[in-house]
C-alpha cells in the first residue's frame, strides 16, 4: 500500500514539475513498466466512463448505451502503442537516449492529467447549463493541452534533445503513427486478398475431385 501512494505521489508530482519527473523516471528509475500499464489502463477506464457517463448537453454520444466498449478502448491502447513504436523508431536514427521501455513509461506518466480533469469534468457535466459550456470545454481542452506538453517534454528529457529537435521530433512522430497505420493496412488487405485466393484455388480443387 505504501508503494503505491508513493507511485500515486510521483505521478502527481511529475505533472507539475515534469522536468525533474521525466529525469527520475529515467535515470533513478522512478517509474516502472507496470505502473506505465496501470496509468494506461486506467485513462482507458475514465474514457469510456467520460464517454458514457458525461451529461447530455455536452455527451456526443446520443445513446450511451450502444457504445462499443472495444472500440473505445483501443482509441487509447493503439494511439499509445504507436507513438511508443514511432518515436522509438525515429529517435533510434536520430541519436536519441531513449529506449522503448522509456519511451513507453515517459508517454504513460504524461497521460496522468486525464484522468485528474475527465472524472472531475463528469460531474460538472451534470451540474451546468448550455451557457455555462465554455467552463466545461475549458477544462476539457486544458487537459488535452496539458498531457501533450507534458508528452513534449518528455521526448526532450529522454532523449536529451533540444525544444525545437523535442518539437520536431513529435511532428515526426505522428507522420511515423500515420505510416505505420498505413503499412499495417496494405499489409491486411494483402492477407486478406491471398486468403481469397487461396480459398478460390481450394474450392475449385474440391469441386474437381
Amino acid at each position: 500500500m505504501r508503494e503505491i501512494a508513493s507511485d500515486v505521489r510521483f505521478s502527481l508530482f511529475l505533472t507539475v514539475h515534469p522536468f525533474k519527473g521525466f529525469w527520475d523516471l529515467k535515470h533513478e528509475r522512478r517509474g516502472s513498466v507496470r505502473n506505465g500499464v496501470i496509468i494506461v489502463v486506467l485513462v482507458t477506464i475514465t474514457e469510456v466512463f467520460r464517454r458514457q457517463a458525461t451529461g447530455f448537453l455536452f455527451n456526443y454520444m446520443t445513446d450511451t448505451t450502444r457504445i462499443n466498449l472495444l472500440a473505445e478502448s483501443l482509441a487509447i491502447l493503439i494511439p499509445v502503442f504507436l507513438w511508443t513504436l514511432a518515436n522509438w523508431c525515429l529517435t533510434a536514427l536520430l541519436d536519441g537516449d531513449g529506449s522503448f521501455r522509456d519511451i513507453f513509461i515517459a508517454t504513460s506518466y504524461a497521460l496522468v492529467p486525464l484522468i485528474i480533469i475527465n472524472i472531475p469534468m463528469v460531474g460538472l457535466s451534470h451540474l451546468v447549463v448550455e451557457e455555462e459550456g465554455a467552463f466545461y470545454y475549458f477544462f476539457t481542452s486544458f487537459a488535452v493541452f496539458w498531457t501533450g506538453g507534458l508528452i513534449l517534454l518528455g521526448t526532450m528529457v529522454t532523449h536529451q534533445f533540444t525544444l525545437g529537435k523535442s518539437i520536431l521530433t513529435a511532428l515526426l512522430t505522428i507522420v511515423g503513427m500515420g505510416l505505420i497505420i498505413f503499412v499495417a493496412l496494405l499489409f491486411f488487405d494483402l492477407m486478406q486478398k491471398m486468403y481469397a485466393f487461396v480459398f478460390t484455388i481450394v474450392r475449385e480443387i474440391v469441386y474437381r475431385m
